[in-house]
C-alpha cells in the first residue's frame, strides 16, 4: 500500500515537472494570495503596534486609578467617610511590587494655587499636581521645553516646577515659553525653578502645574490637608488592565480589610471596550481582505486542475487498467494540489513580506510616523502555511474526486 501511494506522488511530482507552464499558472493564483494575506496581516501588526503606543503614550485607557473616599453622597447630602486609609509613596512601591500586571505606579494630589513671576508682574490660579517622579510613565507629559522631575529631585523635596503650555505663555506676557526656563516663579509666596513646560493641544484653556509630591504641604496649603492622595498604576497592556484591577482589589483587600465603600478604584473600562471593539473590527476587516485573496487563489487551482484532469483523462484510464485504484488517483491529484500551493506559499510568503517592508517605509517616509514598526510574526508564517495546505487540499478534492471517478474503459477511449 505505502508503495502504491508513493508511485502516486512520484507521477504527480513528474506531471508538475513535465507541465512547467501549467504549474506556474496554478502556483501563481496561490502566491498572489499568500503575499496578500502576509502583507495585510504584517501591516495590520504594524499598524495595531502604532495605535496601542499612540493610546498608551496620550491617553490613561491603560490607567487604574485608587484614591481614598474623604466623603460620600447620602441622601442628598455629602457625609464624610470614616476610617478611609491614607496612602503614601509607600504604598505605590507596595502596589507595583504586588501587582504583575503593572508596569508603574505613581501618587497624586492635586489642588490650587497662586503662580506668579515678578519680571512680567502676571499671576494666575492654577490646578497644581503634586506627584511622584513616577507620573511620566502614566502618559500625557509630552514637552514643549525643559524637562520633568527626577526621582532624587522628588526625593529631596527639591524646589522645582514644570508648567502647563498655557500658563507658561500667560506668565511670560508674549515672550515666549522659553523665556520661562530657569526662571523662579511664586508658588504661594514661594520660589521654584521653571524647568520644564509641557506641550500644548488643542482646546488647552485651563492652567495647571506640576511639582514634587514633598511639596505638597507647602503648594497645596489647606488642599493638601484635606485632600486625599491616590495611587496611580498603569497596565503592562491594553488586555491586561481588568486582571491589573483585580489584583489592586485584592491588595487592598489583604490590608484593609473594609476598604469597599471608603476606597474608589477607577479604570477607563468604557474606553478601553471601545478600543478592543476596534482591534477586533480590524482583525475582522483584515482577516476578509486575506480570505477573499485566498480564494481567489484557490478557485485557480481548482480550474488548473480540472483542466488537467480532462488532457489526462486518458493517462488516467491507462492507470487504472494496469492495476491504480481510485483513491491512488485521488492522491496522485491531491498531491499535485498540495505540492503547488506549499511551492505558492513560500514564495508568496517573501513577497508578501518584502511588500509589507516597503509599504511601511513609504508610510513612516509620508506620515512621519517613527511608531510604524515592521515585524514579520511566526503566527502569520504558520498561518500563511497552514491556508495553503488547506487551500491544496480542499480545492484540489473535486479536480481529484473526479479523476478518481472515471472509467478505464471510457478514459482509455477518450481523445
Amino acid at each position: 500500500m505505502f508503495r502504491a501511494q508513493l508511485a502516486a506522488v512520484r507521477i504527480g511530482l513528474g506531471a508538475l515537472r513535465e507541465n512547467p507552464l501549467r504549474t506556474l499558472l496554478a502556483t501563481l493564483g496561490v502566491i498572489i494570495g499568500v503575499a496578500a494575506l502576509v502583507a495585510v496581516l504584517t501591516l495590520g501588526d504594524a499598524m495595531q503596534g502604532f495605535v496601542r503606543g499612540e493610546l498608551e503614550r496620550t491617553t490613561d485607557v491603560q490607567t487604574v486609578t485608587v484614591s481614598a473616599k474623604s466623603r460620600i453622597l447620602v441622601d442628598g447630602e455629602w457625609e464624610p467617610v470614616h476610617g478611609a486609609p491614607q496612602f503614601t509613596p509607600r504604598d505605590a512601591d507596595a502596589l507595583l511590587a504586588s501587582v504583575p500586571e503593572a508596569r508603574a505606579a505613581a501618587m497624586s494630589l492635586s489642588g490650587e494655587s497662586r503662580i506668579e513671576w515678578a519680571k512680567t508682574g502676571k499671576h494666575r490660579r492654577a490646578s497644581v499636581s503634586a506627584t511622584t517622579a513616577g507620573m511620566e510613565a502614566m502618559g500625557r507629559t509630552q514637552l514643549a521645553a525643559g524637562r520633568l522631575f527626577t526621582a532624587t529631585e522628588a526625593a529631596h523635596n527639591a524646589p522645582v516646577i514644570v508648567l502647563s503650555h498655557k500658563l507658561a505663555e500667560d506668565l511670560s506676557a508674549g515672550r515666549g515659553i522659553d523665556a520661562m526656563m530657569g526662571e523662579f516663579v511664586k508658588v504661594r509666596g514661594l520660589p521654584r525653578q521653571v524647568i520644564g513646560v509641557f506641550a500644548g493641544y488643542r482646546g488647552e484653556n485651563s492652567f495647571a502645574a506640576r511639582v514634587p509630591f514633598a511639596s505638597a504641604a507647602a503648594v497645596l496649603g489647606a488642599d493638601a490637608a484635606h485632600g486625599a492622595p491616590s495611587l496611580m498604576l498603569k497596565a503592562r497592556s491594553v488586555e491586561a488592565l481588568p486582571a491589573a484591577r483585580r489584583s489592586i482589589e485584592d491588595w487592598l483587600a489583604s490590608r484593609y480589610r473594609d476598604w469597599e465603600g471608603k476606597v474608589d478604584v477607577r479604570a477607563a473600562e468604557a474606553q478601553l471596550q471601545q478600543v478592543m471593539q476596534g482591534f477586533d473590527v480590524m482583525k475582522l476587516f483584515l482577516g476578509a481582505l486575506a480570505a477573499i485573496s485566498l480564494l481567489v487563489g484557490g478557485i485557480g487551482i481548482m480550474n488548473i486542475m480540472l483542466s488537467s484532469v480532462t488532457e489526462r483523462t486518458r493517462e488516467i484510464g491507462v492507470r487504472k487498467a494496469i492495476g491504480a485504484r481510485g483513491r491512488d488517483i485521488r492522491l496522485q491529484f491531491l498531491t499535485e494540489a498540495v505540492i503547488v500551493s506549499c511551492f505558492g506559499s513560500a514564495v508568496g510568503v517573501l513577497a508578501g513580506a518584502q511588500s509589507a517592508a516597503i509599504i511601511l517605509a513609504v508610510m513612516r517616509i509620508w506620515t512621519r510616523a517613527d511608531g510604524l514598526v515592521y515585524a514579520l510574526a511566526p503566527e502569520t508564517v504558520l498561518l500563511a502555511a497552514l491556508s495553503a495546505v488547506t487551500i491544496g487540499v480542499v480545492f484540489g478534492t473535486y479536480p481529484a474526486l473526479r479523476a478518481e471517478r472515471l472509467s478505464p474503459i471510457d478514459a482509455i477511449r477518450h481523445e
